[in-house]
């Protein structure tokens, strides 16, 4: 056994801990839409068009010129990010404004780039 390998070697149930889990376990739906979730914004290209939204609100060509990609390669992404919710867009005229959909998505993403940030510390 290596020093960081944690291992249990109780044979012991703690009921109370184990009901106490179950009883607030969500259903698997939630499971499944969660880690839908946690894959699309776990993409490095998507991950990118996050930081940048996550700073302005951006049309795909202002996007594109960020992240050093085509406006067809960034319009993909978007199209998913959209179709998950995790970006809105609003038009204004011809042309197309991206954000992240509300503040929930703002700040799983800011967390997680904090958590990052922590730990590289």
């Amino acid at each position: 056994m290596s020093e960081n390998e944690v291992m249990c070697d109780c044979n012991i149930i703690h009921e109370d801990v184990v009901n106490n889990t179950l009883k607030k376990m969500l259903p698997q739906d939630l499971f499944d839409k969660l880690a839908e979730f946690f894959k699309i914004i776990g993409d490095t290209t998507r991950t990118k068009i996050l930081f940048a939204l996550d700073q302005n609100e951006m049309c795909v060509c202002d996007i594109a010129n960020v992240v050093g990609m085509s406006k067809s390669s960034v319009s993909h992404q978007l199209a998913i990010l959209r179709n998950s919710g995790i970006v809105k867009y609003r038009k204004e005229g011809k042309e197309v404004y991206y954000t992240l959909d509300d503040e929930h998505v703002k700040q799983v993403f800011e967390v997680g780039i904090e958590h990052i940030e922590h730990k590289n510390n």
